[in-house]
């Protein structure tokens, strides 16, 4: 059973983390011809005072 996580800077809206998750099994099922519903995706949103970048929370880069 494929399993993809995804960890993404918070603040897209829900249509874009649905189509991500639709095009990310689809890419599974076609690359690995694994069945459809064996296929898993978890996207976990991180705020930005979580995520570092080049040393800085990224609430704080402009």
């Amino acid at each position: 059973m494929p399993f993809i996580q995804i960890n993404l800077i918070e603040g897209r809206p829900p249509e874009k983390i649905k189509a991500l998750i639709e095009n990310i099994t689809d890419t599974v099922v076609e690359t690995l011809d694994a069945p459809k519903q064996s296929v898993r995706v978890m996207v976990s949103e991180i705020p930005k005072t979580h995520w570092g970048i080049a040393g800085v929370p990224a609430s704080e880069r402009k």
